[in-house]
Order: structure tokens, then C-alpha cells, then sequence
């Protein structure tokens, strides 16, 4: 295990805890936005960026649908569920990371299909006001669950290569904690793509130069920048994000 394990482990151990004291499902929503579990686990793989990350947020998506449909549509109870979409997105991580080409034209194909998938995505999902929850858990039980979610991932990080670095560390952690507001995480996962194919993009251009923590250093301003436009550029009416009530 290296440093950047620890940290991830740490880090997002702490980051999946205060999503569970958060009451707002827009509130945890937002707090899965940020990129911070990419940029250790980035860093803890120690590979360049490919298509396999980009692939990966399309996967983080399929994770969090198969979440509320099990769990909101058929009733089925949430831990199995997690447990079920988590092995799911592991099991077609770890294939496609064997499959996916690690050249540009994979990567650039890979970019302008996640966005597009991102755009219909975010116009085909109605907003739905859903009720807020906080875990009445306390947090010395708490972190210690999310620490050993981490630890499983880091453990088989080898095998799911670029896919480590958009599994649902803290989303596993969200969907149980907003299983009474599943939709609204859902609806936030396009979002949540169309923010990081820039940072991927710009990573993917700098990355040969500067290396992999660099292009980590570049994409973050960037992530910034377009986060700060949608905040400006969009109402809550039509999209809840834009206001801060993320």
C-alpha cells in the first residue's frame, strides 16, 4: 500500500462521512461532484489517463440507475442492493479495463460519446423535490464502514485500472444514506460528467509533459471554471444545481 492509498483511504473516508450527516439530498448530491476521490485515486493507480476513466463515469451512472431502480421501482432492500450494483460496476470494470484501447482515438471517442450520452441524460431527467434525511448512526460507526469500503477498492485496484478512479467510494455510501432521495442523485451523475470530460481532456493533453500529478494540478482549475459557469448559467427552476443549493 502507498501513500496515496492512505490518503484516499483517509480522505474519502472523511468525505463519505460528512455526506452522511448532510440532510439536503442536493447538499450530498453537490458533495459528489467534486473530484476529489478521482484525484487520489488517480494518483494511488499511478496511470496515465485513458478511455478507461472516461468509460468510467458512464459506468458510475449505470451504477447509481441500477441503485434506484432495485431499490425505488422494485422495493428491493438498499445494503443488498449497494452491495449488488458495487460488484456489478467491479465486475464490467475490470472486463473493459482488459478491452479498451489506450490511444487517443479511444480516448477522444470515448470524450465526445460520454458527453453526448451526458447531454440527452441531463434533458431527459425531470427534477423531483424528494424529502431530506441525516443518519441517526453515530460517527465512530460510521467511518470505519466507509475506511473498509475503501480499502476493498484499493486492494483490487490493479484489475480495474482507470475504473478505480470513478467507482462510487463515496456514492455507495450516498445511495444509502439518500435512499430516500435516490432520483436526485441520479439526476446529478450527468452532470457530474460533463464536469470532468474537460479536467479528463486537459489531463490527457498535459499528462506526457508534465506528468500525471501535474495534469492533476492543470485539470483542477479547469473543473473550477466550468463548475463556476453552470452556476451562473443556469436557474434552480431548471436546473437545481445553479444556485449554490447544490
Amino acid at each position: 500500500m502507498n501513500p496515496w492509498d492512505i490518503a484516499l483511504i483517509a480522505v474519502v473516508s472523511v468525505m463519505g462521512t460528512a455526506v452522511a450527516y448532510l440532510r439536503n439530498p442536493q447538499h450530498k448530491a453537490f458533495m459528489l461532484m467534486l473530484p476529489v476521490p478521482f484525484s487520489l485515486a488517480t494518483m494511488s493507480v499511478g496511470q496515465p489517463v485513458d478511455a478507461t476513466n472516461v468509460v468510467g463515469i458512464a459506468v458510475l451512472f449505470l451504477f447509481s440507475a441500477g441503485v434506484w431502480f432495485l431499490h425505488a421501482r422494485l422495493r428491493w432492500p438498499i445494503v443488498p442492493v449497494i452491495l449488488l450494483c458495487a460488484i456489478a460496476y467491479c465486475l464490467i470494470g475490470s472486463g473493459l479495463a482488459r478491452l479498451l484501447p489506450k490511444g487517443n482515438l479511444a480516448f477522444w471517442a470515448a470524450i465526445a460519446i460520454v458527453g453526448l450520452i451526458a447531454l440527452l441524460l441531463i434533458r431527459s431527467l425531470p427534477h423531483l423535490e424528494e424529502p431530506h434525511y441525516r443518519t441517526p448512526l453515530p460517527v465512530w460507526i460510521k467511518l470505519p464502514a466507509i475506511a473498509l469500503i475503501i480499502l476493498g477498492i484499493v486492494a483490487i485496484k490493479q484489475q480495474l485500472g482507470g475504473f478505480m478512479t470513478a467507482f462510487p467510494m463515496v456514492g455507495t455510501i450516498t445511495a444509502y444514506e439518500a435512499r430516500h432521495s435516490l432520483w436526485t442523485i441520479l439526476r446529478r451523475i450527468p452532470w457530474i460528467m460533463i464536469l470532468i470530460l474537460p479536467m479528463h481532456s486537459v489531463m490527457r493533453l498535459t499528462q506526457d509533459h508534465i506528468g500525471v500529478g501535474g495534469a492533476l494540478l492543470v485539470g483542477w482549475p479547469v473543473f473550477l471554471f466550468f463548475l463556476w459557469l453552470l452556476r451562473r448559467s443556469y436557474t434552480v427552476a431548471s436546473h437545481p444545481i445553479a444556485q449554490g443549493e447544490a
